[in-house]
């Protein structure tokens, strides 16, 4: 990469080449604030070449201030760290001040010493190349802390998956109704309930062992996530062979249809189970719904739509029933 001097004057520009040239440096010079502007790439639809890591920079330039044009390179985002050393002949203060204001990283005098030139470039060098590594240091830093937050996100998510049919766990089912539930109460809105039992499981298990059994839950699990659409609602593996539909700002009409469905669609897998009446593998469910008010409790929800799913097992399985 190059060192870019910006002088008008060639013969103040070859001598500062050669000074660099002789300490091993690549220079390239521009006569004008625009001839720096297409060389950085600043103009529209010019790229930036040759690559440039530090500009020498005179304040007087014939079309620009040296240190408006500083003042521009440092507000592009793709140069804003180049460091550029002002070059002039006057040390006033109010001279300096505007460059340091305009972004100048340091300034040379006129006439040149060459030993203070070639000291100022390499300190100058020497803060980018520690700029660069901090920049380097820090996007590290956010690489890992983002893998990290999207490894806790996993966590967080496999904390509240069931392992064996990938649907939503037993604890998140009850963050999930008692979230809803409070909803419902400061909305007066309704919630909906339907708890859901495979019928006749253990004697599936009893007669094809418990890895088929893993995997007819994973295949009634499948089916019942078919029917649930709404983002607002939840399928859930409640334990063993229970599962739990919460459906919120539902109410008992609506509840019992999607319950039903539920039903169909695990029929419609014609599982074979010879030890049910059905001769295949179905479901029965208990279908409550409230509008809870101030006090109310979720448990309450459940324990009514236990009471109809056991209603339901009574009156022969494979149907839905609905809290009294």
């Amino acid at each position: 990469m190059a060192i870019l001097i910006v002088d008008d004057d060639p013969h103040l520009g070859g001598l500062l080449s050669l000074r660099l040239g002789a300490e091993g440096y690549q220079t390239c010079t521009a006569r004008s604030a625009e001839e720096v502007f297409v060389l950085l790439g600043l103009e529209a639809g010019v790229a930036a070449d040759p690559p440039v890591k530090l500009v020498i920079l005179d304040v007087f330039l014939p079309d620009m201030s040296g240190i408006e044009a500083c003042r521009r390179i440092k507000a592009d985002v793709r140069t804003a760290d180049l460091p550029v050393i002002m070059v002039t002949g006057s040390t006033e203060e109010e001279h300096l001040r505007q460059a340091f204001e305009a972004g100048a990283t340091d300034y040379i005098e006129k006439p040149f010493k060459g030993v203070e030139v070639v000291a100022r470039i390499r300190a100058a060098l020497r803060l980018r190349r520690e700029i660069e590594e901090r920049k380097r240091h820090a996007q590290a830093l956010e690489q890992l802390a983002e893998q990290l937050r999207r490894a806790n996100e996993r966590l967080q998510a496999l904390s509240f998956q069931d392992a064996l049919t990938g649907l939503y766990n037993r604890r998140y089912f009850d963050d999930f109704l008692e979230r809803e539930f409070r909803r419902a109460v400061r909305n007066q809105g309704v919630l909906a309930l339907s708890m859901i039992d495979v019928d006749h499981f253990k004697a599936y298990n009893d007669r094809f062992g418990h890895q088929a059994g893993d995997d007819c839950l994973r295949r009634v699990a499948a089916a019942l996530t078919l029917v649930i659409h709404r983002s607002s609602d939840l399928i859930a593996r409640y334990g063993g062979e229970e599962f739990a539909a919460v459906l919120p700002e539902t109410l008992l009409d609506g509840a019992l249809e999607v319950a039903e469905k539920l039903r169909a669609r695990v029929a419609a897998l014609q599982l074979p189970h010879p030890d049910s009446p059905c001769g295949i593998v179905t479901i029965s469910a208990g279908v409550a719904a409230c509008r809870p008010e101030p006090g109310d409790h979720p448990e309450s929800l459940i324990e009514a739509a236990d009471a109809a799913l056991y209603h339901a097992k009574r009156a022969g399985r494979n149907r839905v029933s609905a809290a009294a």
